[in-house]
């Protein structure tokens, strides 16, 4: 028997699942890739720098449950609203395994979690009510920014951590499928304003993310 869920359930599991992820409790559905790779040693300066580029994507992870959570909510297709609850649940797994290795590193999460998570939510609150097709689009700009962001982690970490190289090349390789796939389901392209808008943004958080 189905149960019926009205604007009141719903708002309560949303508040439920922000306040989880904010908190930094996730859990994932899959392997951790990173579960067989080497721990190798690392300086403590290396170990700052890893648990800062690592604290960076956690907070991408975090915005990410946000803005598909947010898009999910308000996409008026039921078929586009389970591709981004699916990729949604996959982010989690990225959440995750990001929260683990900022651990063994010694670190944790960004003290402005709350912060970024109500942005991402806001912004993609507006997305959707834009339309399905411009919601897609969105998503699909996102994750090729994030891809980019990704490659550019897996240079800038230090070589002998495989850990978390592991973790990156899997987090990258989800985001180039769910960018596909929202491409595949009619997302437009985002206009060039927005999206320079978009990696303004993205530099700020990542600014700041690193050390916070």
């Amino acid at each position: 028997m189905n149960r019926y869920f009205n604007p009141l359930d719903h708002l309560i599991a949303g508040v439920d699942k922000a306040v989880r992820v904010v908190a930094g409790v996730a859990t994932a559905s899959r392997p951790n890739p990173a579960a067989h790779a080497a721990d190798a040693a690392l300086t403590d300066a290396e170990k700052r720098h890893a648990a800062g580029l690592m604290r960076v994507n956690h907070v991408g992870e975090v915005c990410a449950q946000a803005l598909y959570d947010s898009q999910a909510r308000f996409a008026r297709s039921p078929e586009i609203r389970a591709q981004l609850e699916r990729a949604s649940r996959e982010e989690e797994d990225h959440l995750a395994w990001c929260a683990q290795r900022l651990h063994e590193l010694g670190s944790q999460p960004s003290l402005l979690n709350p912060l970024w998570y109500a942005g991402a939510y806001a912004i993609g609150s507006v997305a959707a009510h834009l339309g399905d097709a411009r919601s897609l689009g969105f998503v699909s700009e996102t994750e090729r920014q994030v891809e980019n962001h990704l490659n550019g982690h897996l240079d800038k970490l230090p070589p002998q951590d495989d850990k978390s190289r592991a973790i990156v090349r899997q987090m990258r390789d989800d985001e180039i499928e769910h960018g596909q796939a929202a491409r595949d389901l009619g997302g437009l392209d985002a206009p060039l304003p927005v999206r320079m808008a978009m990696q303004a943004m993205a530099k700020v958080m990542t600014g700041t993310a690193y050390y916070l």
